[in-house]
């Protein structure tokens, strides 16, 4: 190309095209060594043929000491070792991949490093397997986290005294020490354990904000009872505030908590009502989904009840739970009630208190405020079975009140 004075110019993406390129290469090469992760690659029997300089500077180990000479799994902690042969080895093995696996990679130093390995398994055109490739990334605050749980559950089982006490302490955590104001409705919870109160059971309830104006009221109950299910239930709670952040449907939500049960909890699972709130031209959009839990019951301001939403599958049974989202509209006046089996499976010689005993309390407290109706509701259904209450009960009422009337 001519420019200005007859000087040939050459294309700047000619000239640049070299320089670029190199700096490319460079940089792929800084990225892989100096990466905020781990890389490593091993042959199918977990024997190292590469690793960045992440992985070293962590582990404090020599390439060469490692390259041909040390498998991966040698370098676990004993428990995590075996996990390593019976169940990561051959599930890489039957689908090529692995996800979010916790292990302790012990350290040059004997330290151990809580790491989360994610891991691939490249084979040739033939099918055989060629080389595992993995990165690692540090989970120390993660396992401290976790740990702390784990620790606290097995210093329950060691005194029933103490394991009562620490579920009391977490249940606290779990129930939200005032439920928070939903604009345009008036919003409450009740719960209250079985027995005499003193051991802490799966029942449990949150009201937060999801954010654009749209909030989430879950209400569930996971299997067992005392720390063990005190702990499921702190995975249930969080991992609905967690999933609710990047997905708007309740029942994706409970298709999230559902996996987090099957991978971490396999042999448990619980029940759930997942809705979520937003405000509409003509009163309150609600978006509900169950996960094999009673359906939530509505009062109309007419009188008439009505059951939102419909039956899906208990979750942490099935790889792919059936769930669906339902949608309705609460006006001025409605009431919806969310509970757990404790209510309606109150027993009094032979006789429940069940959903006719649910529905009576409720017209009968319609015009009270929503933190009266729930408590009323369990102090119900807690005088019906004489007192003592012989499952959890946990209720939340949301009630959009009704519009002033002109004088």
């Amino acid at each position: 190309m001519t420019g200005e004075g007859g000087v040939v110019e050459t294309p700047a993406d000619t000239r640049r095209e070299p320089f670029y390129a190199a700096l490319v290469e460079d940089d792929a090469d800084e990225l892989y060594d100096n990466a905020p992760c781990a890389y490593l690659s091993t042959l199918p029997d977990g024997t190292f043929v590469k690793v960045n300089e992440t992985f070293l500077g962590w582990t404090g180990y020599d390439r060469t000491t490692l390259l041909g000479h040390r498998r991966f799994q040698d370098l676990l902690a004993p428990g995590d070792r075996i996990f390593y042969e019976t169940h990561f080895s051959p599930l890489l093995r039957l689908q090529g991949h692995v996800r979010e696996i916790a292990v302790d990679v012990v350290c040059r130093s004997g330290a151990r490093l809580p790491v989360l390995i994610n891991s691939v398994l490249k084979r040739d055109p033939a099918g055989n397997p060629v080389v595992i490739r993995t990165a690692m990334f540090d989970a120390t605050e993660r396992r401290a986290y976790e740990q702390e749980l784990l620790a606290a559950r097995q210093r329950a089982e060691a005194s029933e005294v103490r394991a009562k006490e620490l579920a009391r302490t977490l249940q606290t955590t779990f129930l939200p020490p005032a439920v928070l104001p939903v604009p345009g409705l008036d919003v409450a919870g009740a719960y209250r354990p079985a027995g005499d109160g003193s051991e802490v059971g799966g029942d449990f309830y949150d009201v937060f904000e999801t954010g654009a104006g749209a909030w989430a009221v879950v209400l569930g109950d996971v299997c067992g009872k005392g720390a063990g299910a005190a702990v499921l239930t702190a995975l249930a709670r969080y991992t609905v505030r967690a999933e609710v952040l990047r997905m708007e449907s309740p029942a994706a939500v409970l298709a999230a908590l559902s996996e987090a049960l099957l991978r971490y909890y396999p042999d448990e699972f619980c029940t759930a009502v997942f809705a979520l709130l937003s405000p509409a031209s003509t009163g309150t959009r609600l978006v509900v989904s169950s996960g094999g839990h009673h359906l939530p019951l509505c009062l109309r301001a007419d009188g008439t009840v009505e059951t939102l939403g419909r039956s899906g599958t208990i979750l942490g049974l099935v790889d792919q739970p059936d769930l669906t989202d339902v949608r309705t509209t609460l006006h001025d006046g409605d009431v919806v009630v969310i509970y757990t089996d404790g209510v309606t499976e109150a027993r009094h010689e032979g006789e429940f208190f069940d959903e006719d005993g649910l529905c009576s309390v409720l017209r009968d407290a319609a015009t009270w405020g929503a933190q009266a109706i729930a408590d009323h509701i369990v102090a119900s259904a807690l005088a019906f079975q004489g007192g003592h209450a012989r499952d959890d009960m946990a209720v939340v009422v949301m009630k959009r009140p009704s519009a002033p009337t002109s004088g």
